[in-house]
């Protein structure tokens, strides 16, 4: 069977989507592309069991809807599959249908975070024959290219979480399992889902080439009440160190990749962490690349940052998220505000990286409260404890907890799907538009700021330090832009 996966085009895109392997979609000025590892991870699976895959990304590689045609009627596919996300799931039903009208016959697969949370919703709105539920879509995806390739389709031979059309209702086979074994799927096939496409514009990456792997589905936390992702994976699996490892020996050797991003939702700490570190130094990995991954506060000693670093870690990205001990304790990030500042120096002074990530406008929040956040995040930037930072505007998507809160509580202020792209304010907010546009703004304006430029630029050791930062400032500019953009609309 022939399987087209694919990131279709977009019409009217306010910057750069992240679609792919992405929590919390954004769009971006200036372009960035997220190596999207589940559905890479469906398209190796999917060739090891003998099926010819495509691999498509219409926005990494600039192609338009008359190339996606082009494409689509040279390589005549049985299966089309995309990902989806909130803010542009209309348009992926616009597309569907036009694709019909196009009179292509392929089957249409949709999976993602939105419709796991919605899956009959893509059926009212468009001619979407299948949508898959729940994180584990790489093998629900072989699953129903398997059930589709026998003389008789059968929706008996599905695994459940498959939504699908029989006699013009909407059926499907129950409520998703997260029971796959994950040492069980391939590495990934680097060269057919074209990596080097998002190798080099990742604002993470110190060294490129860079890539994506993930070790863990998702995250061990995973009670936020603003994550989409619990959404799709509501239990925590992990892969073994010895798979982990061999992954990345792989990448070094075949590749020859300098820096790896491990996007599990937060990597693996305890015991796990230590003995993959362990490994990275036995095999002298530590040497080769540099390791970033997802952290939470209040997870880690003074020993394990500093194993970490020894192992070749980087960059550790930790959600702070408020600097307000209610709006912690209402989203339930389990964390107490001190942490925040005492791991941030503390992976520092262990020649660690903290990136933090930041939100604004909590419904519960008023302008004071939300300043305290943007004072902290300045500091913690001005002082070095903090090397890198993301800011945008508080987003419930469909499936959250927060969702369902803001649903209840009439607090929503929208339901355009289109509106929910971290830009535009979606919750009813004590706080002016303007002004949370201007605190987003103010995270990424400390760049500007002569104490946090003279720290950057005596922190130079090599080329790719300078790189780092040249690249580091065209995206600063863009997320301003960003938010002066939607400041305006």
């Amino acid at each position: 069977m022939k399987i087209l996966i694919s990131y279709p085009p977009l019409a009217g895109l306010k910057g750069c989507p992240t679609i792919g392997q992405n929590r919390q979609f954004q769009y971006f000025k200036q372009p960035t592309y997220i190596y999207p590892v589940v559905p890479a991870q469906a398209a190796s699976l999917l060739k090891r069991s003998g099926h010819e895959v495509i691999w498509n990304d219409c926005l990494a590689e600039n192609i338009d809807w008359k190339g996606f045609l082009s494409l689509i009627r040279k390589h005549n596919p049985d299966v089309i599959a995309f990902e989806t996300k909130t803010p542009v799931v209309k348009q992926h039903w616009c597309i569907i249908n036009d694709l019909r009208q196009e009179n292509v016959t392929a089957k249409i697969v949709l999976f993602g975070d939105h419709v796991t949370a919605l899956p009959e919703e893509s059926f009212q709105n468009s001619t979407v024959d299948f949508v898959l539920t729940g994180g584990d879509y790489d093998f629900l995806l072989k699953n129903l290219c398997d059930a589709l390739l026998k003389p008789q389709f059968s929706a008996n031979t599905l695994e459940p979480g498959v939504y699908y059309r029989e006699n013009g209702s909407v059926k499907n086979t129950g409520p998703f399992k997260l029971d796959h074994d994950l040492n069980a799927l391939p590495f990934i096939d680097r060269e057919l889902t074209k990596w080097q496409l998002y190798a080099f514009e990742n604002g993470n990456y110190k060294r490129t080439p860079g890539t994506y792997i993930m070790s863990g589905r998702d995250c061990w936390w995973g009670k936020c009440t603003f994550c989409s992702w619990p959404t799709l994976y509501p239990t925590f699996r992990v892969r073994s160190v010895n798979n982990t490892l061999d992954e990345i020996g792989e990448l070094i050797h075949t590749y020859k990749v300098r820096e790896i991003m491990d996007d599990t939702g937060c990597f693996t700490t305890g015991e796990w962490l230590r003995s993959f570190c362990r490994g990275m130094i036995e095999r002298g990995y530590n040497k080769k690349i540099y390791l970033d991954c997802n952290m939470r506060f209040g997870a880690l000693t003074a020993e394990d940052f500093k194993l970490m670093k020894k192992a070749g870690f980087r960059l550790l990205l930790f959600g702070l998220e408020s600097a307000n001990q209610v709006s912690l304790d209402r989203v339930n990030k389990n964390l107490k505000i001190e942490r925040v500042a005492e791991d941030c120096i503390a992976a520092t002074h262990n020649g660690l990286f903290p990136h933090i990530t930041i939100m604004f406008g909590y419904p519960w929040e008023k302008y004071e409260d939300a300043q305290k956040t943007l004072q902290l995040g300045q500091w913690l930037l001005r002082k070095g404890y903090a090397y890198t930072m993301q800011a945008t505007v508080v987003i419930p998507y469909p499936g959250t907890k927060l969702f369902r809160e803001c649903n209840e509580q009439n607090l929503l202020r929208s339901r355009d799907w289109d509106d929910y792209d971290m830009k535009t304010p979606i919750m009813v907010s004590p706080i002016s538009d303007d002004a949370l546009s201007g605190l987003v703004q103010g995270m990424y304006k400390i760049s500007y700021q002569p104490e946090f430029m003279l720290r950057k630029l005596l922190s130079v050791r090599d080329i790719d330090d300078l790189r780092y930062y040249i690249r580091a400032a065209k995206k600063v500019a863009g997320h301003v832009l960003d938010f002066r953009s939607a400041k305006k609309s």
